[in-house]
């Protein structure tokens, strides 16, 4: 019984609460949450699935199809039954955690969780999260059409929560001691800025400009190149932008601003990304054009998807949706198929803002200009409420000043991101539910602002295309690099790329698009696009994979799906093994020596050489760049291609000597200290687990959101990969959802994730796809082509007026 362990965690547990990986407070009563009325024991129930459900306002009934993975098919008659009844099901299966990300976007967790949040909060409001969101309403509001959807879903959502009685509340609510609070646009707002966020929230200007200031421009841009020794982009070398007849915005050569920076905001995990790619029909084998996705993102439980069919008799549509958002995200229709990759382009930039002696105003253009002021009012669970007053400028919020992070009266640094101009993001999904071609396809695409997407293309048609795709500044060269003076216009976003010269491929000629999060383009296209950490193993095993033969069916890409092949140890482990000493090797060095000497460089879950390469590296990594490790200064460490290109190409650089050490220490030399190092550190993992193979080292989970619930949550998965690989999972990220849609008529698809259905974690749905995801097996995806059921179907519900 589920409860049952819970209970037994409960107690071992109190005290802390670890959400979104931090220290946040401490939990509340138990009495309540283990009351045998209303408490956590009324939500070990299945899922209901049967019945007629009475749902206010709805115009007529909508007809709801559960299969067997509790997918539900949803045929409406009209679109605001539609979205209304989709904001009913995914708030009846994912109320929580739907609402619980709009807390965190929003900068509420103080709310729920105490004192102990409040810098969590004060940092995400000063971020610009209610501000981004805002501007959002303010865009969508130009389109009663995406709003009435909007509204519709809304409704949906508090028609559920309207039926809930406390003891039926999400145990989560119980837990934390709190009740849901109604739905409204604003929060569809926030949980859109929530992934625009997790996917375009971070930058390195601060890091970046501490380490110009530190090492030079030679050795920066030795460390930090824009492009490297090997690009393989997602738009192919050979394409022609002579088309282009907008030129790169000019350099003002621009004075840089060498301040130091000890400390910032926290941002994203830099491993979001993703897999996409399609094959046009002359590489199929069947013909018909074949797509397949799988974004790159935490493994969580509940599971950020969830899979729904939604029909109309304009539409039907089959794929994973984000719940609290409209639409579906990743996925397919009748005609077309879709998916995405984060396309990891710099949209953050940060200018120093020097303000007058009161604070009431901040240099610009050489005149005194008026700053804003938003006061940001934060509640807290059992205290007064917290006031943080934010400055902002034409730039956007002040996010650190004398109040946050700085200890600087008459300077602060100021935030220009994308996230806050504002767009109708909603409304480039619900077009491409409906579309039925390219030109649909580009054109639902064009409303879409950020985070900036590679949305990969497939139909029926048998096109296939790629389009790169977010509001992107058109920077001049070096442009965001670095901290900028604000007080000069000439460091202003002078416009933006024109969304028709955003970089893009239909039906190239070698017959495949790709994309995982690698550089977009090579030097030749016409726009500054800085290396903002891209991709360079998955990209190059995809890409020479469909280079590799003729023809590839289904099977390929679920292989592909779940390749293992690290290519960034292939191209490092034997240039260390034949450059490190071994004549002084211990019986324990030598035998682990052999083994990943013998390894064919697969991150299979009972290989031990994963796990030597993976110590043996990260201690590696360590040991070469300790010149980055200051206290009370934020860095940025360079990114793993570039290490490995210097670790072969230039082993006696001055980087490779350790400070704290009297010998000058060459590449060769931190190749043995690292390998000694990581071998006791296995010797040590092995008895305390009887091994160290794969998948006891990397121990892969899908973590409850509540990270202090490990009856919520699931350990040990056995399933291999890791970082730069194809199949991408770490620790706790990875592939969210696998899906795979051939371009017949109508597609057919498979689809898995990480997690189930159900938010609630007493139900035997919450976590019953993870056993199948960790082998690499598909479910069908049973994409009905009417309201009437299919051998498929277990149950039927339907939604009355």
């Amino acid at each position: 019984m589920k409860y049952l362990k819970l209970l037994i965690t409960f107690v071992l547990t109190i005290g802390i609460f670890f959400v979104l990986n931090t220290k946040l407070g401490s939990i509340p009563p138990i009495g309540k949450f283990l009351n045998p009325y209303s408490g956590v024991w009324q939500n070990e129930t299945d899922e209901s699935i049967f019945g007629d459900i009475k749902l206010p306002n709805l115009r007529e009934k909508v007809t709801v199809h559960y299969d067997e993975q509790l997918i539900p098919h949803v045929f409406a008659k009209s679109e605001v039954d539609l979205y209304k009844a989709q904001g009913y099901l995914t708030a009846k299966h994912r109320l929580w955690q739907m609402e619980f990300q709009t807390y965190a976007a929003a900068g509420r967790l103080s709310e729920i969780i105490g004192e102990d949040a409040l810098n969590y909060d004060r940092q995400e409001r000063r971020r610009g999260m209610g501000f981004g969101a805002e501007k959002a309403v303010e865009a969508m509001k130009d389109d009663p059409e995406t709003m009435s959807y909007i509204q519709a879903y809304a409704d949906g959502v508090n028609s559920y929560i309207n039926q809930l009685d406390p003891k039926n509340y999400p145990v989560e609510y119980k837990l934390l001691d709190y009740k849901p609070e109604p739905w409204t646009i604003d929060k569809t707002a926030l949980l859109l800025m929530y992934m625009t966020k997790m996917l375009a929230g971070g930058d390195s200007d601060m890091q970046y400009t501490n380490a110009l200031r530190l090492f030079g421009k030679e050795r920066f841009d030795l460390l930090f190149p824009d492009f490297f020794d090997i690009t393989d982009p997602i738009i192919p070398k050979d394409t022609d932008w002579s088309y282009i007849d907008v030129p790169q915005t000019p350099n003002p050569n621009s004075q840089i601003v060498l301040d130091s920076i000890a400390e910032v905001i926290d941002r994203p995990n830099p491993d979001n990304g993703s897999n996409n790619w399609a094959i046009s029909g002359s590489k199929s084998y069947s013909g018909n054009a074949i797509l397949a996705n799988d974004p790159h993102l935490g493994l969580n439980l509940p599971s950020i998807w969830f899979v729904m069919q939604l029909s109309t008799p304009l539409q039907n549509v089959f794929g994973a949706t984000i719940p609290g958002a409209l639409g579906v995200i990743s996925g397919f229709n009748t005609h077309i198929s879709w998916g995405e990759t984060n396309a990891t382009r710099d949209v953050i930039d940060w200018y120093k803002i020097e303000f007058n002696n009161d604070g009431t105003k901040y240099k610009y253009d050489g005149k005194w200009q008026d700053v804003t002021y938003r006061i940001e009012d934060i509640k807290i669970k059992g205290k007064k409420n917290y006031k943080d007053t934010i400055r902002f400028t034409h730039h956007g919020p002040v996010v650190y000043d004398k109040n946050f992070k700085s200890e600087n009266e008459k300077v602060g640094y100021a935030m220009r991101w994308v996230g806050h101009i504002g767009g109708n993001n909603q409304k480039t999904f619900l077009d491409l539910n409906k579309s039925k071609n390219y030109e649909d396809y580009v054109t639902a695409i064009s409303h879409y602002t950020a985070p900036a997407q590679n949305f990969v293309f497939a139909s029926t048609d048998g096109d296939i295309a790629l389009w790169i795709q977010g509001k992107l500044p058109n920077k001049w060269e070096g442009q965001g690099k670095f901290i900028m003076d604000g007080s000069n216009p000439d460091n202003d976003w002078q416009g933006f790329i024109p969304q028709q010269f955003n970089a893009h491929v239909k039906n190239p000629e070698r017959g495949f698009v790709s994309s995982a999060n690698q550089h977009p383009v090579d030097e030749s296209y016409p726009y500054y696009v800085f290396n903002d950490g891209y991709e360079t193993y998955r990209n190059r095993v995809i890409n020479n994979f469909f280079n590799s033969k003729a023809q590839f069916s289904i099977e390929d890409f679920k292989d592909l799906h779940n390749n293992n092949y690290n290519l960034k140890a292939a191209e490092l482990v034997p240039h260390m093994l034949e450059q490190m000493d071994v004549s002084d090797l211990t019986d324990e060095e030598e035998n682990l020596y052999n083994e990943i000497k013998d390894w064919q460089f697969n991150n299979d879950i009972h290989e031990v050489g994963p796990s030597i390469f993976r110590q043996w590296y990260a201690n590696l990594y360590d040991m070469l760049w300790d010149e980055f490790d200051i206290e009370n200064t934020v860095l940025d460490k360079p990114f793993n291609y570039q290490t490995v290109f210097l670790l072969k190409n230039k082993g006696d650089d001055a980087f490779m000597d350790i400070q704290n050490t009297p010998e000058t220490e060459t590449a060769k030399d931190l190749f043995l200290l690292s390998f000694k190092k990581a071998v006791k550190r296995l010797v040590d993992i092995e008895k305390e687990n009887g091994n160290y193979n794969w998948l006891t080292y990397k121990a892969t989970y899908a973590g409850h959101l509540l990270q202090a619930l490990p009856a919520f949550s699931r350990f040990n998965i056995p399933i291999g990969g890791d970082k730069s690989i194809v199949n991408a999972t770490s620790e706790n990220h990875g592939p969210s959802w696998r899906m795979i849609v051939e371009m017949t008529s109508p597609p057919t698809a498979l689809g898995i994730y990480p997690g189930g259905q159900s938010g609630n974690p007493g139900s035997k749905y919450y976590d019953n796809f993870i056993d199948d995801w960790a082998t690499g097996k598909y479910h069908k995806l049973n994409f009905l082509q009417s309201s009437s059921p299919t051998e498929a179907i277990i149950s039927t519900q339907t939604l009355n007026p």
